[in-house]
């Protein structure tokens, strides 16, 4: 079973205070994915941000919009109780509402067109009816398509520059992530060593505590088990425990799961984990607009 979208979650969610009395809402939305039979896994399963459960955010969108229609009201702040309204529409209602049912009520009739003024892409294909995801999820989604995008960019752009700028890349990223202590000490550890495998040696910390062991390489084909061996390999040589293999490629199956073998810590960055590694630390990219979402205080109306 599949996680319900939020027009699936109205009803269900209505008929879950119909008693009348005061629920909390994070009850209603475990006893809600109970009723629906999800698994662990679809209970943890995340918007593309990584910040919210795809299904509580559901939940909440379903609880909003009951809300908006004036079929729940909210006592005080993570509580819902049906009105009258609400009453009435689980005898007389459907057997799914969706935003087309909802508008035969002044008040989110209200909502929805104040919305609708102001055009955004997630607001109107929710108002026309064009899609069954909360505006999080559509939101989200589109961020994760520029995203994706950017990442083949970057991935063409390394690949396209001398390994000498791919040297450069390593070191830079290296140190925005906090190792290598200074920059002239990661530079002359990188591309130094080449010593049976290994491209370079750059400290874990500031203080030169213990050092890492770096293997970089702009490969076009996906990087085997052999390749990692021959890196563990040149590990022992040198007496050294923790490694980090990076490629513009992909690992194999087998090559993560020789990893997981040994005792050795070897890190396989691959090419979209480079990438994302590359945006998160703002290497070779940067922000052209920032978008902050935000929502009510409900703290700042409570009336001492």
């Amino acid at each position: 079973m599949s996680i319900p979208k939020y027009n699936e979650l109205m009803r269900p969610l209505l008929e879950a205070v119909a008693d009348g009395r005061v629920y909390d809402i994070s009850d209603l939305i475990e006893e809600l994915g109970r009723t629906h039979k999800l698994t662990e896994e679809e209970r943890k399963e995340l918007l593309p941000s990584g910040q919210q459960y795809k299904f509580d955010n559901r939940v909440g969108w379903a609880r909003t919009f009951l809300k908006k229609a004036n079929l729940l009201t909210s006592p005080e702040r993570g509580k819902i109780q049906i009105t009258d309204r609400g009453v009435d529409e689980i005898r007389i209602g459907p057997s799914e509402f969706t935003d087309n049912y909802l508008r035969k009520f002044p008040e989110f009739r209200e909502f929805r067109e104040f919305k609708t003024k102001r055009k955004t892409t997630s607001q109107i294909e929710l108002t026309q009816g064009n899609s069954d995801k909360t505006p999080e999820e559509i939101l989200e989604e589109n961020f994760a398509e520029i995203q994706s995008n950017l990442i083949g960019e970057l991935l063409n752009r390394v690949k396209n520059e001398s390994p000498k700028f791919f040297e450069k890349l390593v070191i830079d990223l290296l140190l925005k992530m906090g190792y290598g202590g200074s920059r002239k000490d990661a530079g002359s550890a990188i591309g130094r060593s080449h010593d049976g495998g290994i491209d370079g040696v750059i400290n874990e910390d500031k203080l030169g505590l213990d050092v890492i062991y770096v293997q970089a390489k702009r490969w076009d084909s996906n990087v085997s088990r052999p390749m990692v061996q021959s890196f563990a390999g040149a590990l022992d040589g040198v007496r050294a425990n923790r490694g980090i293999l990076i490629t513009t490629s992909e690992f194999s199956k087998d090559a993560h799961e020789y990893v997981k073998s040994i005792g050795k810590k070897i890190v396989l960055i691959d090419g979209e984990t480079l990438a994302n590694l590359m945006i998160e630390y703002n290497i070779g990219v940067n922000t052209i607009s920032v978008y902050q979402i935000k929502r009510i205080d409900s703290d700042y109306f409570i009336d001492d």
